[in-house]
């Protein structure tokens, strides 16, 4: 597993990214009935927003997964919790297997994730919202440092509901190293003021 990142681009990647998000696995992304072109649409309006940006996950050059980061600040969180200077929000698809799952791919994904976002040393804590009834991925965010601090109420994802209950967590800079192994924990930890 070797993960780079780039920019989504909303017209080329709209085939790769509608066949994830029209999938029923990815039915907290809200977009299990959209359309090619809605998904051009969407990343369209992410990608003129100035505080919001999608990016592919290539596993040796080919898409994996989609990283979203966003300005809590800038985003419904913002009336649900005080925004931290620092705050970074995230959030996370990964591709259905293409073939056998890899054992430890998704905890692999997510740390490359979470090493990206604190890449900049300004970010100071990653700030996510996952729907409530979504247990997978609580348990992939306890993994890398995330403490729930609640259910917060937010606009829906999904245009059949009204409302989304989401788990409002935060994983600090310290909290996600502190999940590293030892062998990758030590390297990063010399570069704590700078990044991962």
């Amino acid at each position: 597993m070797s993960f780079t990142f780039r920019p989504v681009d909303p017209v080329a990647d709209a085939p790769v990214l509608h066949s994830w998000v029209s999938q029923e696995y990815a039915r907290f992304w809200g977009m299990v009935s959209a359309t090619e072109q809605d998904v051009v649409e969407e990343y369209s309006k992410i990608a003129e927003s100035g505080h919001h940006q999608a990016f592919l996950g290539l596993d040796d050059g080919a898409p994996a997964f989609l990283m979203e980061r966003y300005r809590p600040e800038s985003s419904p969180l913002a009336d649900v919790y005080e925004v931290q200077q620092g705050d970074v929000g995230m959030h996370l698809l990964v591709s259905p297997p293409t073939g056998q799952p890899q054992p430890g791919f998704t905890t692999a994904v997510m740390q490359s994730v979470m090493a990206e976002l604190f890449a900049d040393p300004a970010t100071r804590r990653v700030v996510v919202e996952p729907d409530a009834r979504n247990h997978k991925i609580h348990v992939l965010n306890e993994k890398v440092g995330f403490r729930p601090h609640g259910v917060v109420t937010l606009p829906a994802v999904d245009p059949a509901e009204d409302h989304k209950q989401g788990l409002l967590s935060f994983c600090t800079r310290e909290d996600f190293l502190a999940t590293l192994t030892p062998i990758l924990a030590a390297p990063a930890a010399a570069t704590r003021g700078e990044s991962l």
